[in-house]
This record gives C-alpha cells, sequence and structure tokens, in this order.
C-alpha cells in the first residue's frame, strides 16, 4: 500500500477486521502489515520451536584412559573417541595416574599424541596435553560442527528408509552383497 499515515493505517485495519502489526520497527519509516495478530504470534512461535529444534548443543564427551593401557583396550576407547568425532561431539581425555606413575609423566604425553595422531583426519587437538594434579588432560575438537554431522546422519537416515521402501522384505547385508563390486581406480 505504501506509505499511509498511522490513522489511516488503523482505519483500513478496523474496517478488513485485522490488526495492524508492526513487523520492522527501526525501518524509516516503520514497517506495518494487515494481518490477524493471532495467527501471527503462532506462525512466529511455530518458527522458534523449529530453530531450536535444528539447534545444535555443544556437548563434552569424556574418555579416560590409564599410561598402561592393552592395545586392544586402547583400540576400543580410539574407537568411542572416534564415534564421538564423527557425531560432532567435543572428547576430553583423561589419562590418570598412580602411584610410581607419575613420576613418569611422558609416558601419558606420548599415548595423548598418539591418540591425536590416530584420529587427526577427523578432528583436531583443541587444547594440548596438560598435567592436573595426578590427570594429564587433553580436548578434541571435530573437523565438522554439530549440525554438519546432524544434517549428514538424517540424509543417511533418509536414503536407508529410500532403499527399504524401494526393496521391501530385504535386509542390508543382503543389497549389499548383490551391488557389484567396484574396481579400484588406478593412479
Amino acid at each position: 500500500m505504501g506509505i499511509v499515515p498511522l490513522a489511516k493505517a488503523l482505519e483500513l485495519a478496523q474496517e478488513y477486521d485485522l490488526d495492524l502489526v508492526e513487523v520492522a520497527a527501526n525501518a524509516r519509516p516503520p514497517v506495518c502489515k494487515l494481518m490477524d495478530y493471532g495467527k501471527f504470534k503462532y506462525e512466529s512461535a511455530m518458527k522458534a520451536r523449529e530453530a531450536r529444534k535444528n539447534q545444535a548443543h555443544t556437548v563434552i564427551k569424556e574418555m579416560k584412559l590409564r599410561p598402561k593401557i592393552d592395545p586392544h583396550d586402547y583400540d576400543t576407547k580410539k574407537g568411542h573417541v572416534v564415534r564421538f568425532l564423527k557425531q560432532g561431539d567435543k572428547v576430553k581425555i583423561t589419562i590418570m595416574f598412580r602411584g610410581r606413575e607419575q613420576s613418569r609423566p611422558e609416558l601419558g604425553y606420548r599415548l595423548l599424541q598418539r591418540l591425536a595422531e590416530d584420529v587427526q583426519d577427523l578432528g583436531f587437538v583443541e587444547s594440548n596435553p596438560k598435567q592436573d594434579g595426578r590427570n594429564m588432560i587433553m580436548v578434541l575438537g571435530p573437523h565438522k560442527k554439530k549440525t554438519e554431522a546432524m544434517a549428514e546422519a538424517r540424509q543417511a537416515q533418509e536414503a536407508r528408509k529410500a532403499e527399504a521402501k524401494a526393496h521391501p522384505g530385504r535386509s542390508q547385508n543382503a543389497a549389499e552383497a548383490e551391488a557389484p563390486a567396484e574396481e579400484p581406480a588406478e593412479a
């Protein structure tokens, strides 16, 4: 309608049995719309709820190790760290020293460096290893943000659902077994 005096705008709103709602107060002149205010409030609440649903909460997962960890146990713990980083979470790794182990902090430092190298494609060292009393602590951050990881997981789930709809009654393993093997590319 263009620029209209306030009195005329209020008169129009009353005529159409609508409300005059200010949508951009900082604009010069302020922008207003003729609409049902209850509907406007409901729609803005729904937008806010949707934004909260898609919002990612930063979570710090913690993994505790000992300096003399068995290789198999190390692999298991590393698998947990990999899963956390793939999900977009930060990981706090704590090495707990007991007794004489406290006199050999380099064992913990080497273990943390080894773990950081093993997962460097998924995450980076956010805070370097530092001694904190009986513990040594390091924080790893993911390369991907939590929202990106959530979106990827959602896409993968939708792809699995689409595959299940396309081939009902077939298990995922059967579909993989029937897929032709890809030949390696020559370099």
